[in-house]
């Protein structure tokens, strides 16, 4: 068997005006999703999603200019090209490749993908509830108690959310945010785990403050609550606190994982699949758990990237959780034939070998590609 073509399909979808969403300065306005496609000389096809993050029109453009490496290659042994921590565009293109790869492989042995990792994986995964970025400090934040609420009607066990829109904006204090904290805790009393996602927004002050409070109440961790850079600020909120400090979505390489692993700076790593490819993921997961750190991967876009990514937490050494993001739009399941089932805030893997599912016939009409970036920025 022989790698033929390999090809990005760019999908998108505007939001709705009620359906858009606010966090920080930034209102998302419409859901993108590059889709790289690699087919066979015996008809198979394997998908994977590249994370939008790295511009799809960029992503598509560097899957074109890998293309040459791998097609006439055996899928099962392509010498794949790897990420290399320095091009969002060039990574993410590379994690498409990556799992379009696995999906292909797990066809060709016909097993999951998760089977070709390990051999005892999860047939279930744990799911969280992300989202948190619709309530806004000028206009009812209670929403976002609301939300939560709704997440456990659903089924969910565990939600994380954000800081809300730009503090500055409505004089919001670090006092402040945890009132709405507090209320939170309470009206979820202990039926779902809580996350909270800085986005890198706070100083290291304000993250250590709000990291006691957190260890307080119980909350499952803090992700990202400095800039990212910063490597000894993690060492010492980590140190600090009891709550697992967690972060690494841009980081793609196990070399960028590095330092963070030796200074104790996270207690969680979350790389994500459609950002660096599963292969790597599941490197950089080897090398943690060594650390004693545990992986639960970023998995912000589309419904494709949700399955390579629970393929990677069903065949990890230490499996948790899953994030699944709740305010994507149509787009997220839509670009599927037939989405996985969810049960009881668990998505269960399909029994199809591969990543299990396939885009949906007229996927390319249906979502039809909106140049232009996702967000715009708000001023007040």
């Amino acid at each position: 068997m022989k790698i033929t073509k390999i090809e990005t399909l760019l999908l998108s979808r505007l939001h709705e005006l009620e359906r858009q969403w606010i966090t920080a300065r930034y209102r998302t306005i419409k859901a993108d999703c590059p889709v790289v496609v690699i087919h066979t000389d015996e008809r198979l096809t394997g998908i994977g999603e590249a994370c939008a993050y790295g511009v799809p029109r960029r992503i598509a453009e560097w899957v074109d200019w890998l293309a040459p490496e791998i097609v006439g290659k055996d899928p099962r042994n392509p010498a794949a090209p790897h990420p290399n921590g320095r091009s969002a565009a060039y990574d993410c293109a590379v994690a498409g490749i990556d799992c379009a790869l696995w999906d292909l492989k797990g066809q060709i042995e016909g097993k999951r993908a998760s089977e070709l990792l390990t051999d005892r994986p999860l047939d279930r995964v744990r799911l969280y509830a992300s989202s948190g970025c619709r309530y806004d400090w000028h206009d009812r934040p209670e929403q976002l108690i609301d939300e939560a609420l709704d997440y456990i009607a659903q089924g969910f066990t565990a939600f994380k959310f954000r800081i809300g829109t730009e503090w500055s904006w409505d004089g919001v204090t670090v006092d402040r945010f945890l009132g709405l904290v507090r209320e939170l805790a309470q009206a979820v009393d202990g039926r779902m785990e809580l996350m909270l996602d800085g986005n890198q927004r706070l100083s290291e002050d304000q993250a250590l403050t709000i990291a006691h409070e957190l260890d307080r109440l119980g909350f499952a961790w803090f992700e990202e609550p400095i800039p990212q850079t910063d490597v000894d600020g993690y060492a010492r909120l980590n140190a600090a606190v009891g709550l697992p400090i967690t972060g690494g979505e841009q980081y793609t390489t196990l070399e960028q994982f590095r330092p963070y692993l030796e200074k104790r700076a996270y207690s969680i790593v979350q790389p994500d699949a459609g950002w660096c490819g599963i292969s790597e993921a599941m490197r950089i997961a080897e090398v943690a758990d060594r650390y004693g750190v545990a992986l639960c991967p970023h998995s912000w876009h589309n419904g494709l990237m949700a399955m390579a990514n629970a393929h990677l937490v069903a065949a990890l050494p230490n499996p948790h959780v899953l994030e699944l993001c709740m305010i994507q739009g149509p787009l997220q399941w839509g670009v599927l034939a037939e989405p996985p089932a969810i049960e009881e805030g668990h998505l269960l893997l399909p029994a199809r070998p591969g990543l299990g599912v396939t885009l949906t016939d007229d996927v390319r009409e249906r979502f039809p590609y909106v140049e232009g970036h996702y967000a715009v920025i708000v001023e007040r």
